[in-house]
């Protein structure tokens, strides 16, 4: 199974990058059925941080969001999501070949996401500096172009002085 489809299955769920437990049974070759009862006889191994159940509003979120979940939305049990951490724990305790095989490409899709997160975390910042480095040369040139009108409006054409005799009549004509 290709990594992109493994990154496609994973979601963003209380801040934080999980798979739901239908997805990692089918990666493993197994049934959901089968991978929460492992779950549930192995407690320790899943603390919080490892595992959770989503609640039913973060169900009916996670069924209008994944066509390929549509099982979910007719099951009356509320699904667990594991972490990356759970994923790999979860292919130790079902302890087959295939979960082991599969637990190293799950693993793999969750660090891509994890880089391609970063790198556009670090775009976002250099975007930001680049718009507060235009805002300053947008204020630097706003102020150049009001000195240069000041300059240009402060000098008054001084009035011509006529030659010749001037009187008070106004002229005839």
């Amino acid at each position: 199974m290709p990594i992109e489809v493994i990154e496609n299955r994973i979601l963003f769920i209380r801040g934080g990058k999980v798979v739901v437990d239908a997805d990692l049974a089918e990666f493993f070759g197994v049934s959901t059925k089968r991978l929460n009862e492992q779950v549930r006889r192995n407690p320790g191994r899943f603390p919080k941080d490892f595992l959770f159940q989503l609640t039913s509003k973060e169900k009916e979120e996670v069924v209008a969001n994944c066509d390929h979940l549509d099982k979910l939305k007719y099951s009356n049990v509320l699904p667990f999501v594991f972490t990356e951490h759970g994923a790999i724990m979860a292919s130790n305790v079902l302890n087959s070949t295939q979960a082991i095989e599969m637990g190293v490409f799950v693993v793999r899709a969750f660090v891509n996401l994890r880089r391609t997160i970063e790198n556009h975390g670090e775009l976002g910042k250099k975007l930001s500096q680049l718009e507060k480095q235009l805002m300053e040369h947008d204020k630097r040139f706003v102020s150049i172009v009001r000195a240069i009108r000041s300059l240009v409006g402060s000098k008054e054409v001084p009035k011509k002085r006529r030659i010749g005799f001037e009187s008070e009549k106004p002229a005839a004509g």
